[in-house]
């Protein structure tokens, strides 16, 4: 496979609260490993939030002494074993500073092995595969919004400009309860699997995010084309891509600071 990762300020904001994470060298039990992060909070606490998170969930899994499995169930396992613990972890830090108080984060982690996708996910950044069948959101969102749609209070097209469509219902490290939402997906006939925070979708259709990521180029160059049609639009956000070419070949692994610059 190749993977390409950015997240980028954006038009409006001063910083970048937004943190992301793109290998496809195995990490402890796990292949690989990808992940989105959307801080919330006041100053930086958000960033703090976001960065942490990440960092909580590959100290777990790294220092995990399983084997690096064949089983998907397995993957799936490890990863929601680790969102459990990163989520613990932040709600911990939370308390340890009154600047910290009420932080959280999206968190949107998955591995690849195979034909199959595992999937932890709290929040409303967002995991799309890519194929014959054109573009398909995986992941439900946890927002006010989306439980409106899903009772049938309002339809599709009116989520995407309600008032309250950024009020999020479930986010990592605000509650040591919190339960990521964990999932198998069959990744049969997909080219393409992207992740991103809700700085693109909102600026952003799937429509016009397809149009981009269908394009032949390397992903790397597809995620700066999405980041800079979203700044086109406003850019009123963070904004964040990864994108996984289900292929052969395997690039090095790489993580990427707050401006996409690799560190």
């Amino acid at each position: 496979m190749y993977a390409a990762g950015l997240t980028a300020v954006g038009m409006v904001r001063h910083h970048n609260e937004d943190t992301i994470f793109c290998s496809t060298e195995p990490l402890g039990s796990l292949p690989n490993l990808f992940i989105v992060a959307d801080g919330m909070g006041g100053h930086n606490a958000g960033e703090v939030a976001s960065s942490k998170s990440l960092e909580y969930c590959k100290n777990f899994i790294h220092n995990s002494t399983l084997p690096i499995s064949t089983k998907p169930e397995d993957i799936l396992d490890i990863l929601m074993a680790a969102a459990h613990q990163a989520n613990r972890d932040v709600f911990n830090l939370s308390g340890a500073s009154p600047s910290f108080s009420g932080m959280g984060t999206t968190f949107s982690a998955c591995s690849i092995f195979g034909d199959s996708l595992a999937l932890a996910h709290i929040g409303d950044s967002r995991v799309y595969t890519i194929g014959a069948e054109g573009i398909i959101q995986i992941t439900t969102d946890h927002t006010f919004v989306q439980e409106l749609v899903d009772a049938g209070s309002i339809a599709a097209n009116e989520a995407k400009i309600h008032p309250q469509r950024n009020m999020l219902t479930r986010v990592l490290g605000c509650d040591p309860s919190t339960e990521a939402e964990g999932f198998l997906h069959d990744l049969s006939g997909v080219d393409s699997v992207l992740l991103c925070s809700d700085g693109l979708t909102d600026m952003l259709s799937d429509n016009e995010i397809l149009n981009i990521a269908n394009q032949q180029a390397p992903p790397k160059s597809r995620v700066e084309a999405l980041i800079a049609a979203a700044n086109l639009q406003g850019g009123i956000d963070n904004i964040s891509v990864v994108i996984i070419d289900i292929c052969e070949v395997i690039i090095d692994a790489t993580t990427f600071d707050k401006e996409g610059e690799v560190r």
